[in-house]
């Protein structure tokens, strides 16, 4: 064996990127190249690039307001009505702001919440920062001057009691959530006949439109989107925008270095926090666009188990990691491997590497990912 190391993920610094930034591809490019010549260390096939989604949403100057969000609302919805908003996620830089576009749209906003934690983990109360998500989302609906109930239900009709418009504002169960409202038959935990109701949207339905106006994302409306001034939301990247970049910067290192890299943008990985209990995962998606070969899965053999079930050497171990089946799923020599997307697992190391605060990196590049215990 002459070679012992392995995957190797780097952040890689940029200049601070201000919205509307046009020459992003040529940035990218040049910090890398930078990279390579601080690092020693050159571009190989089946490296990975992975750029935050928040540097090409920003870059693409893809934001809305909170009018943007209210206008839309009351054209759904009308004027003076009562919304009722189903299962946001307890997240003041995730939500805080489209309930506020609601809010002041609305005559009376009813905020139906879980009784326990939101979909993905987070608690009413949250440990670290001791925020009561019913008293701050209470607040930000008084701020617009509209009137707020909140109820805790874990019955999903429970809302029709108190208003039959509602938005859906789960992000991972929104479907099956839509469709247990418009199309089951509408009893509550008691048995009791349920109203029918009126309208109903998803929050990806909300700035999903084509316009000159403001920011828009044809998929996800304002799923991903975060807080990004008291007035404002930057929305999660077009998959056209991310696309184009990726492609491009593709091509780039093809033509320049005759080598085959594969490019993603990536937004939160997905794993849980063991201390609270929270899955990073506010994004629609990992990735809205990942280049072709990052999207199949790993099919690899599990060492571990060869190891210790089959009583084999070394220089078997590497034959029957070169000789190994196409396709290995059921297949007990892999058992315990990650069977999941390879953009879903690298934008998860991407996310881990890049952090969310001050380190400054938010394009990482990554080698060795898909080499295996042959690779010399």
């Amino acid at each position: 064996m002459s070679r012992v190391l392995g995957t190797v993920s780097r952040g890689i610094r940029l200049p601070i990127i201000k919205s509307g930034e046009q020459k992003l591809e040529s940035i990218i490019i040049d910090s890398l190249k930078q990279a390579s010549i601080e690092s020693n260390t050159n571009f190989k096939d089946k490296d990975i690039i992975c750029i935050t989604e928040s540097l090409v949403a920003r870059a693409a100057n893809n934001y809305v307001t909170i009018d943007d969000i209210a206008n839309e609302i009351k054209q759904i919805f009308g004027e003076n009505a009562t919304i009722g908003v189903l299962y946001p996620i307890y997240s003041r830089n995730r939500f805080s702001m489209i309930l506020k576009g609601i809010a002041k749209a609305a005559k009376k906003v009813v905020i139906q919440l879980h009784e326990g934690k939101d979909e993905v983990g987070n608690d009413l109360v949250n440990p670290f920062t001791n925020i009561d998500i019913i008293e701050f989302y209470k607040s930000v609906v008084l701020s617009e001057n509209a009137e707020c109930e909140i109820i805790t239900s874990d019955s999903i009709f429970k809302i029709l009691e108190y208003t039959k418009d509602i938005i859906i504002s789960t992000i991972h169960t929104r479907f099956n959530d839509y469709n247990a409202i418009i199309q089951t038959q509408f009893f509550d935990y008691k048995g009791i006949v349920m109203p029918q109701p009126n309208k109903v949207i998803t929050l990806d339905k909300i700035c999903c439109e084509m316009n000159n106006k403001h920011g828009y994302n044809t998929l996800y409306g304002v799923l991903g989107s975060n807080k990004a001034t008291d007035n404002s939301l930057k929305l999660f990247p077009n998959k056209d925008t991310c696309k184009t970049l990726c492609d491009n910067i593709q091509k780039y290192f093809k033509d320049t270095y005759d080598v085959n890299i594969e490019v993603m943008v990536y937004g939160d990985g997905c794993f849980k926090d063991p201390v609270g209990g929270i899955w990073e995962f506010a994004d629609p998606v990992v990735a809205p666009y990942a280049t072709d070969g990052l999207k199949s899965s790993p099919n690899e053999l599990k060492i571990k188990y060869l190891t210790d079930n089959e009583n084999m050497s070394t220089e078997d171990i590497k034959n029957a990691i070169k000789d190994k089946d196409n396709d290995l799923k059921g297949n007990m020599l892999s058992e315990g491997t990650t069977p999941r997307r390879y953009s879903d697992l690298v934008g998860s190391l991407a996310d881990l590497t890049s952090g969310s605060g001050d380190k400054g990196t938010p394009v990482i590049w990554i080698s060795g990912y898909f080499d295996n215990y042959n690779d010399d």
